[in-house]
This record gives structure tokens, sequence and C-alpha cells, in this order.
């Protein structure tokens, strides 16, 4: 199916637990930095969540996977539009009872950001590899394998996997300030990180879970960025930490 965002098609996929529960808590999963809403690691997570009763709706932000938009042209902003978006989608379902946001890399910093956005109106968070070292990033002038004058921002920017991004996706990202957001969410929150993790620092999980007020942090040995290795485990501590707060 396909939600409107001001003309942007997004692409989304909603599932609902086993058993079609008349009404029930629903997840908005929110993928990665190139990535799309079909990966492996993020249907693993997302079925975790419906074992432990949740339904899940997973999406294609702007410029990814099936939704509108150039990837070039995306920014965290038009990312939270998008969450925001699908958050006021959720709310007029008639079985959900309440809305939860998770997000993986830059997908797990945008569900935070908006998180802290829209605190009356999300029940908890879980994180994997949040990518909370991107706006830092684009002040310093050091990111997405390169470097450049953040007083002076190129109108492109040589990203990963031979793409280009607008400067404008820099110029957002410089006035994001992370701990902002996490300061004024005080729901339950779950953080994931591989232990291998060689994109997102395992620092910026590390920083987060002190700074969250109700927050647990589990970091998975001999696990990749993209969880790779070791899904059964990831699976396995979503479905306990969502079940021990039934």
């Amino acid at each position: 199916m396909f939600i409107d965002d001001d003309g942007i098609r997004l692409s989304a996929s909603l599932e609902m637990p086993e058993g079609n529960p008349d009404k029930c808590p629903l997840f908005i999963v929110i993928h990665g930095f190139t990535s799309n809403k079909d990966r492996p690691h993020t249907l693993a997570a997302c079925q975790a969540m419906r074992d432990a009763g949740f339904a899940t709706l997973r999406a294609d932000m702007y410029g990814h996977g099936e939704s509108g938009g150039e990837f070039r042209n995306h920014t965290l902003f038009k990312w939270i539009s998008n969450i925001m978006t699908l958050i006021d989608y959720a709310r007029k379902l008639d079985f959900v009872t309440e809305i939860w946001l998770s997000g993986h890399s830059q997908g797990g910093l945008a569900a935070a950001l908006v998180a802290g956005m829209e605190p009356d109106r999300i029940s908890g968070l879980i994180l994997r590899a949040p990518a909370f070292m991107i706006p830092d990033g684009a002040r310093s002038g050091k990111m997405l394998g390169g470097s450049f004058d953040p007083e002076n921002v190129p109108d492109l920017v040589p990203s990963i996997k031979n793409l280009t991004l607008s400067g404008n996706y820099l110029r957002v990202a410089q006035c994001i300030h992370v701990e902002d957001a996490i300061n004024r969410f005080h729901g339950p929150v779950l953080i994931l990180h591989g232990g291998e993790d060689n994109l997102v620092p395992i620092s910026c999980s590390e920083n987060a879970a002190k700074s969250y007020r109700n927050c647990e942090l589990t970091v998975i040995p001999g696990e990749s960025h993209s969880f790779e290795f070791h899904r059964d485990r990831m699976q396995d501590i979503i479905r306990r930490w969502l079940m021990s707060r039934s």
C-alpha cells in the first residue's frame, strides 16, 4: 500500500500479530540510509515484535525503496515528515491501542527525533545501531567517508554505493541536536548494537543509553551493523524485552 505525505507516496506494509486481534499496539519501523523496508534484518525485527503481540507498519522513506522522491534530495527533515505522517495514519486505525517507534541506523536517529517531538503519542522505542553521530559529523565536516568545509557546504556530496547527496542533507543535519529529543522522551527505550559494527560507533548507543531516563542497552558480541550474524539473538532480545513490559 501507499501512504501520501504531501504528494510523496510512501510504500508501506502493515502486518498483524498472530490471531489478528481486535486491539493491539503497533510499531512503526524505519530502515536506514540507502536501505529499504524489506531488508532481512528489518523483517526479522518486525517478526519479533509481532511475536510479542504488536502489529508492525514498516515503510520506505523519501528517496528509498519503492517510495517517491530522489535519493540525492532526501534529508532528515523529510524523513521526520514521513514518520509523522505514518503516526497520523496509525492513529486513525481502529485496532491500535499504542504507537511505538523503531529504527535502524539513520532510521534509529530519525525515530528518536520524532519521539522527542511527539512524546505524548509514542509509548516506547526500539533503536538498532542508531546513527546519533550524523549531526556532529555534519557540523565537524567529517562524515560519509570524507571531509568538507562545514562553513561552505558543497552542492553535491559523494556518498556510499556510488550515490550522491545534495548538500542540503548536510545543512539539515547541522541543525539537529539529538540530545534535545532524548531529554524530551521519558518512555521505555531498548537499544541494540552489534559488537563488530564498523559504521556506527558503539559509543553512540552507550551515550544515548546514559541520557535516556528509561533505557536498556544490549551489545551483541560478534554482530555487524546490519545484524547479519546473530538475528535469532536480536529477535530473542526484542521479544523478551517487549513481553516483560506487558
